[in-house]
């Protein structure tokens, strides 16, 4: 199942929480996201469906490693994108928002080109 950017939104959001919470579970999600908790539950049997995630009997929520590896993913583009829009001088609030409308539709090719740029920046002090 070919994942739509809702659903990559998702899986970047349990990420995130995951980090934050002992367990992850669907209300934790709709009050992250915003969203109506029938749109969170919606969505969860369809990454349940595509094996991005597992629901527990308790209710938590975990990334599979295919869900992982798209939410690390999207993730560190979400970071780096933001970064670098940061460096550039867009206004922090911009830059995340924009970062999360790029992360999603910016090829692999074009990512890992800008990557490169980023730490090369880094390196020699002009992004910090």
């Amino acid at each position: 199942m070919a994942l739509q950017e809702s659903g990559e939104m998702y899986l970047e959001t349990i990420l995130i929480l995951s980090g934050q919470k002992d367990s992850v579970h669907a209300v934790d999600i709709s009050e992250y996201m915003g969203y109506s908790k029938p749109s969170v539950s919606r969505a969860v049997g369809l990454l349940v469906n595509g094996a991005y995630i597992t629901v527990e009997q308790d209710g938590s929520i975990l990334l599979t490693p295919s869900g992982r590896q798209v939410a690390e993913t999207i993730y560190e583009r979400h970071r780096l994108l933001t970064l670098y829009l940061t460096g550039i001088g867009v206004p922090a609030d911009i830059a995340a928002d924009d970062a999360c409308k790029i992360e999603h539709v910016i090829s692999a090719e074009s990512f890992e080109a800008l990557k490169r740029h980023i730490e090369y920046m880094q390196e020699h002090g002009l992004l910090s």
